[in-house]
């Protein structure tokens, strides 16, 4: 069904008018994303010619979505921020608590135990605010979104880094944290660096064993996981237009893994197609009015160098098939030349699981072409070597699939069919393992691949395929397998060969479903109670945070100075973790944990000068807190990137980390660190990283002079008596900085609400 059609009415309504303001303006043609953005400023932010990466701007997003892991943190905060309703449409989605072992009926049933009394609160919480609830079960938030809300030419934000998976319907669609949310469910302006724009001009069409997947683990390999930062990536020419719209989605779901600000693909009749599929003909029927404006002007594709900050060209039709990784999604590697990296490289040479599905690739075309492999190995009597499961993005997506016989394909095989939910993409997986450290290979069809990511052990090497490659690889068991050039030997002897997938771009029979698990809230919420019991180590009532002030930033300590690598799931993990994502107090326990001490090479395992011994990072933190101290955490490249959870920002402030100094920053995570009234700061001097010591006592010497545009200094009192002095940067406007003296853009929020 069609959700909000009013609301996107008034924004095409509203479109042409302010995209003729804007080329009146800049005085020249637009791109699909300069257009989007332009016809969503905030009235904060008036029609000028914003510096890309330079101005930072204020937009007003037509929605926001959010997931259950972070809709607890954002929820809870937006209680405090004293409004009775939301501003915009919101939701709710229940897909990251369900944790997959056995199959997808038990494992929901275990998850609504475990976890009733999360659900149960933000169930309330949807129902009194305003929000639209979709139960566990009912599918990931991302193909949810594309089914139901997802809109050309429209914009959204979502408390999930692959809120960007809706830029496959043409939309601007960026994750962020849960306090980015709470602004624009409280009717606040949200505030985004104008962003830079990487131009991909894809050409000749699809075939074989190639995919729309194989697109983003090319351009990962190109860009790398930090290429994107600061930018959205606009894709163009024949070749997009010869892509499905889920196809199109893929890509832009694992824009994510290069840090792209989000991806998207101007309107074309596969988009219209697809709203028209899922029941949508009255939005299709609106986007083609307004179908010129929701592209990007003629000569912004036919030149493109002259409106793009960088250009991109991929020929689909001599594109491989890739497979990336392990332990890095840009780390890409084209079929022809897999064998021998896993030979040279020493990876494990035997596949143990399989995996497809997820938000990334579970569209009717994804599981289409990977169940004509799958009855391929059937009827050339192949036996599937390596454990095989499949997750369904969305209770419409199973029952549609199950309806057509393809489950029955997959599972005559050897396939489970697990929950429609998140599972083990983000690490929600009991895996079946004789030994949980040893040595082990396995592939996916999700997004991310970094290490401990999908089982919790950094000794599996973990790669990233598209579902059909997944599934060739699965059926041979052999991690040298190429299914485009290898033949298998079948169970009378003989040596067979798969052929290229064949898939289904959407259902003959239209898509169908008894209970897509939606709730809507209720008219008035004025009397609906959400009760949190004080004494749950689930949910806890939040604590406004106080104000950094001068003399917090004296005589600090370093908390960790981490080395290498440092992901969201490396400052806050996953996994059994999620459960506590409602409780504050409790998560904070594996705040840093997974990070790397640069002086002893040790996760969780850092120097307290205080207590003079090696301690837990949190029991660290908290030792330093008890004392009055305030910490300092020091890291290299792209710290924070993956996943937009603000509990990687939440957890230290809650510690009592007032600075992160690094040598920079993934964008959500930075965003987050200011959102909570935290100093993110980069060195000016990338190598004065190497200046700081484990016993070193930490000043910030000129916070008072703390303005925009002018650099702080740090110094560092070492042990033995000497001192260093560096210059950091930072990226804070006025009214972030305001953020730091209220203690948080929470506070601010409500101070203003209040006044």
């Amino acid at each position: 069904m069609a959700f909000d059609v009013d609301m996107i009415k008034q924004v095409y309504e509203n479109l042409e008018e302010k995209i003729i303001k804007a080329k009146a303006l800049v005085n020249r043609p637009l791109t699909l994303t300069e257009k989007i953005l332009f016809s969503h400023l905030h009235n904060d932010s008036p029609m000028a010619d914003y510096q890309r990466g330079g101005d930072y701007v204020f937009f007003a997003p037509d929605r926001v979505a959010m997931q259950d892991a972070t809709a607890q943190m954002a929820l809870l905060q937006f209680m405090m921020a004293g409004k009775s309703k939301v501003a915009v449409p919101s939701t709710v989605h229940c897909d990251h608590l369900i944790q997959a072992e056995v199959g997808a009926e038990q494992d929901l049933k275990n998850a609504l135990n475990t976890s009733s009394e999360v659900f149960d609160f933000l169930a309330d919480v949807s129902n009194k605010y305003g929000i639209g609830f979709w139960k566990p079960g009912a599918g990931i938030i991302h193909q949810i979104v594309l089914e139901n809300y997802a809109f050309p030419g429209g914009m959204m934000i979502g408390t999930d880094s692959h809120t960007v998976n809706a830029g496959g319907l043409g939309m601007i669609a960026i994750g962020i944290g849960g306090a980015d949310a709470v602004d624009v469910m409280a009717g606040m302006p949200w505030e985004l660096k104008m962003p830079k724009l990487i131009g991909v001009k894809l050409t000749g069409q699809l075939g074989g064993w190639t995919s729309s997947k194989d697109v983003i683990l090319k351009v990962a390999g190109i860009l790398t996981v930090k290429g994107g930062t600061g930018a959205i990536v606009e894709y163009f020419g024949s070749g997009a237009k010869s892509l499905s719209c889920t196809g199109k989605g893929t890509i832009c779901n694992m824009g994510a893994e290069i840090g792209a600000t989000t991806s998207t693909f101007g309107y074309d009749e596969s988009m219209a197609r697809y709203l028209r599929a899922t029941d949508r003909s009255e939005i299709a029927d609106l986007a083609d009015l307004y179908a010129e404006h929701l592209t990007a002007d003629p000569a912004c594709y036919e030149h493109p160098t002259e409106y793009f900050d960088q250009v991109i060209e991929i020929d689909l039709s001599t594109l491989e098939p890739h497979i990336n990784g392990p332990y890095t999604p840009d780390l890409a590697w084209p079929i022809s030349k897999f064998a021998e990296a896993v030979e040279a490289n020493n990876y494990p040479p035997e596949l143990e699981v399989g995996l497809i599905g997820s938000c990334t690739n579970s569209s009717y075309e994804d599981l289409t072409r990977a169940a004509s492999l799958a009855q391929q190995a059937k009827d050339k009597k192949l036996k599937v070597k390596s454990e095989f499961t499949v997750t369904p993005g969305s209770e419409q997506i199973r029952y549609t699939v199950e309806r057509d016989g393809i489950l029955d394909v997959f599972e005559a095989i050897g396939g489970v069919v697990l929950a429609n939910a998140c599972g083990p993409c983000i690490g929600q997986w009991a895996r079946h393992i004789d030994d949980p450290n040893r040595k082990n290979s396995i592939i996916t069809s999700f997004n991310r691949n970094f290490s401990k990511r999908n089982d919790g052990n950094a000794a599996t090497h973990s790669f990233v395929a598209s579902p059909e490659i997944v599934t060739a690889m699965a059926i041979s068991g052999n991690m040298k397998f190429n299914p485009l050039t290898d033949a298998l030997v079948n169970a009378d002897g003989e040596y067979v060969k798969l052929d290229p997938p064949q898939g289904v771009e959407l259902p003959p029979k239209g898509f169908d479903v008894e209970d897509a698990g939606f709730i809507a809230p209720v008219e008035d919420g004025s009397q609906v109670e959400v009760k949190v019991d004080p004494t749950s180590n689930r949910l806890q009532l939040l604590t406004p945070f106080k104000p950094i002030k001068t003399e917090h930033v004296q005589g600090m300590r370093v908390l960790i100075k981490a080395k290498g690598k440092c992901t969201t799931d490396h400052i806050s993990m996953a996994g059994p973790w999620l459960k506590y994502r409602g409780h504050l107090e409790n998560i904070s326990n594996n705040c840093y944990i997974g990070a790397i001490n640069y002086f002893n090479e040790e996760a969780n395992h850092v120097f307290n000068v205080e207590k003079g011994e090696y301690m837990a990072v949190p029991d660290s933190a908290r030792h330093y807190q008890s004392l009055g101290i305030g910490t300092v955490v020091f890291g290299e490249e792209n710290l924070g990137e993956g996943s937009s959870r603000e509990h990687a920002a939440m957890e230290p402030r809650y510690l009592g980390v007032n600075a992160v100094i690094v040598k920079s920053f993934a964008r959500i995570h930075q965003t987050n660190l200011k959102k909570q009234g935290m100093l993110a700061l980069t060195f000016v001097n990338p190598s004065d990283y190497d200046l700081v010591r484990q016993d070193d006592s930490i000043d910030i010497v000129d916070f008072d002079n703390f303005v925009a545009g002018k650099n702080l200094t740090v110094r560092l009192n070492h042990a033995d008596g000497t001192t260093d002095e560096f210059e950091v940067e930072h990226t804070y406007n006025e009214a972030q900085i305001d953020w730091v003296r209220a203690g948080s853009a929470l506070n601010k929020i409500r101070e203003e609400l209040s006044a």
